[in-house]
């Protein structure tokens, strides 16, 4: 390496990378700001371009596929690696939405590094990515099945045989229907049928061993067995929140993990006056469909415990209705797993919530003043 490209690097402290499938766009600037490089990349090139910055550089990146791997393998190189969402960066691109490339993506991403008040997403472990990868999987199962159950009901509607809408009472008579000779399904339809039949078999044991690799993550994970204890949250809702949120003391409080999750309020409020609009459903749909999902069980079945929290849903269903009580379960049990995971303390329905002396010392001494003169002789 030349003496020219050595001295460039060294002067290089903060990169902007954009990740795509095949290249790689970097743009690095010096302590001042200005441009040092700007440059695309093969996949196999970039470690290598990467090794040659000084200790400590930050590497900035979207938080997008590859992502974690890529900040991980800088990481191990003395790197000062940071994800930033992808939403974060589109204001910091100079040419608007109309000049988006490749260049211009790596340049807002550099320029967003560089503000303090900038967020961060917490790098995954790649234990993290093999479980959240287990939950895609057991997902696309899922929507399979439910896909598969509708074509069979489609083909047999089309002879006229109509069933419920549960799955159960569609296999049971499945078997029947087939066999029947007295109906009018074709041979060829039969065979149709009985083909849909065995693919739905076969997701139904892949679903089963998904859910036995999410029971087994669950029992061998200390925070996972925690966060499942929370009434509304289970083994499945635990394990995707464990992998997918990380390290919860990156939020400040549970309501800011709520935020993040997506089941707060929106809020257009100005001049002291709040104005709260639709749930934002902002952050990721997964984690906050099992969210959801979980607190419906818990609403529904409110009525049959005696804690505390179950009291309250039972008198919040009865006046804002089932669905609107269920976001604020959901809501309230972010918040509780928030407690649970940073206190790294066992679920209790029963406990208590007490303020901070901090807060009650400052309303103590605000209502101190207002005391003495009620109490002085007029």
């Amino acid at each position: 390496m030349s003496e020219i490209t050595r001295g460039t690097m060294s002067a290089i402290v903060r990169v902007g990378a954009d990740l795509a499938k095949q290249v790689i766009q970097v743009h690095g600037v010096d302590r001042g700001g200005r441009r040092v490089v700007g440059r695309t990349l093969k996949r196999d090139q970039f470690i290598a371009w990467a090794a040659q910055l000084p200790p400590g550089c930050v590497v900035a990146m979207e938080a997008c596929s590859s992502g974690h791997h890529w900040a991980r393998r800088l990481r191990a190189m003395g790197l000062d690696v940071r994800l930033i969402a992808a939403h974060f960066v589109s204001p910091y691109r100079m040419e608007g939405r109309s000049g988006k490339n490749d260049a211009t993506d790596a340049a807002a991403i550099c320029e967003a590094a560089s503000r303090p008040s900038m967020r961060y997403v917490p790098i995954k472990t790649s234990e993290q990515q093999g479980v959240m990868s287990l939950h895609r999987v057991r997902q696309g199962f899922k929507e399979e099945r439910t896909a598969c159950i509708n074509r069979i009901r489609g083909v047999l509607a089309e002879f006229g045989l109509v069933f419920g809408k549960s799955p159960k009472v569609l296999r049971a008579r499945l078997a029947d229907v087939i066999e029947d000779a007295s109906n009018e399904l074709s041979t060829t339809a039969r065979l149709v049928v009985q083909r849909a039949l065995e693919h739905w078999r076969e997701l139904d044991e892949h679903m089963r061993w998904c859910d036995s690799q999410v029971g087994q993550h669950v029992r061998a994970s200390a925070p996972a067995k925690r966060a499942a204890k929370i009434t509304g949250i289970g083994e499945l809702g635990a394990s995707a929140l464990v992998a997918g949120v990380g390290e919860f003391k990156q939020f400040s409080s549970g309501a800011q993990f709520g935020a993040w999750l997506g089941i707060v309020p929106s809020q257009n409020s100005s001049g002291g006056k709040a104005s709260l609009g639709r749930i934002t459903k902002r952050g990721d749909d997964y984690l906050r469909t099992l969210l959801i999902q979980g607190a419906k069980s818990a609403v529904m079945s409110a009525g049959k415990r005696e804690d505390a929290t179950s009291r309250w849903l039972v008198q919040l269903t009865a006046r804002v209705g089932w669905q609107k009580a269920c976001v604020a379960m959901a809501n309230k049990n972010a918040r509780i797993l928030w407690a649970v995971m940073t206190r790294e303390q066992g679920f209790d329905p029963q406990h208590v919530s007490v303020k901070p002396q901090a807060k009650l010392a400052l309303k103590d001494r605000i209502a101190a003043p207002a005391q003495v003169a009620d109490t002085c002789p007029a």
